[in-house]
């Protein structure tokens, strides 16, 4: 059924186009090309304009052939850094595709969009009746989920969705991700000579220090995670550091247990300013919320069945990070988010087994019809 070279073909010409956050311009002229000529009728909403990028989300619509539940698949164009001039390699012995060492691959999230591509051709290509199909494209997915976020939901119609943005073999459902919190510190010291009167300053550092000393950090609990990702300040080695600021999160499946953790690190962060007579600055933003989709649900109950008519164990997990999933049940799309075959994505060693991508544009066949 998936015309294995096309597909691998389509994926190899997706990832060598250039497309870091906020500049998938270029993509997406390539993707709503592909789109019309499988007649979608496709619309870019304002997305881009908010989020201050060269495009906004790509959302096209292919209404159905017979009566059916509106189904919406999603992937993201943008990818991380280094993530300029990819040079895929076709690694045969192992049954892989990576990139030449000197870049991520991509596959996160192109092996999305180029699985969610070949699955609507083959279902144009037998004729299988379908409802109505919707797919969003969407921008800088890393590092905000600014185009889910930006999304214009008044053209979205659909009951369900698939965000195709998971890691590991397709099998995995994710019905778990947490909520996560940005917390933005700015500790004011005082500047003094740091050799001839040290004593008259106050240091930045040692504020940090005091507050990060008696603060949980990294694994809290099992559903709650804790970092400390930034600090940056100073003049010289002979200044008394007179400002200092620190990037951190707080992540959790539990709102409540988020709102704890974030809590704890302020009330450190503050009683440190205090035992050194000091202020501290603190901005704190919900980046997004979480979501947890019920095992029993009529989408995992789908799932199971697509996944039992490809002879693939369905595998029911939550995960540690956010993705446009979370920002799409916020907004009321009952949605999943489904592994597509990535491996070790971010990294250099990023690579994606040919098997897995062929299994992923079968997933998305399957899902249409049982839909």
């Amino acid at each position: 059924m998936v015309n294995k070279q096309r597909l691998i073909g389509e994926f190899l010409e997706l990832i060598k186009i250039d497309s870091l956050s906020c500049k998938e311009g270029t993509i997406a002229k390539v993707l709503v090309n592909k789109l019309e000529q499988l007649d979608f009728e496709v619309y870019i909403d304002d997305a881009g304009v908010t989020a201050g990028g060269e495009t906004g989300n790509i959302i096209a619509t292919l209404k159905g052939t017979r009566p059916g539940t509106p189904i919406l698949f999603s992937a993201h164009m943008d990818t991380v850094n280094p993530g300029q001039g990819i040079k895929p390699i076709i690694d045969e012995a192992n049954g892989i595709i990576k990139s030449d060492g000197t870049t991520v691959l991509g596959s996160d999230d192109k092996g999305g969009i180029a699985a969610i591509l070949e699955a609507v051709k083959i279902v144009k290509e037998n004729n299988i009746d379908h409802g109505d199909i919707q797919i969003v494209f969407s921008i800088w997915e890393e590092g905000g989920l600014f185009g889910a976020k930006y999304l214009d939901y008044s053209k979205i119609n659909a009951d369900f969705a698939f965000v195709l943005d998971g890691g590991g073999a397709p099998g995995k459902i994710i019905v778990k991700a947490p909520a996560q919190d940005s917390i933005e510190i700015k500790i004011k010291g005082k500047p003094a000579h740091a050799g001839v009167c040290p004593e008259e300053g106050i240091s930045a550092v040692m504020v940090a220090a005091r507050a990060i000393e008696k603060m949980k950090l990294l694994r809290i609990d099992e559903e709650t995670t804790a970092n400390i990702g930034i600090i940056k300040g100073g003049i010289a080695t002979n200044i008394v550091m007179p400002e200092l600021e620190i990037h951190a999160e707080a992540r959790s499946l539990d709102n409540t247990k988020l709102d704890a953790q974030t809590k704890h690190m302020v009330d450190m962060f503050k009683q440190a300013a205090a035992d050194f007579d000091t202020e501290v600055e603190i901005k704190i933003q919900r980046m997004y919320s979480a979501f947890n989709v019920d095992e029993n649900d009529e989408i995992v109950t789908l799932l199971k069945k697509v996944f039992t008519r490809m002879e693939i164990e369905p595998s029911i997990i939550s995960t540690g990070g956010g993705s446009d999933t979370n920002i799409l049940n916020a907004n009321g799309i009952k949605a999943v988010n489904l592994s597509v075959g990535m491996e070790k994505a971010h990294t250099l060693e990023e690579f994606i087994p040919i098997e897995d991508l062929i299994n992923s544009a079968k997933m998305v066949v399957e899902i249409i019809k049982e839909a």
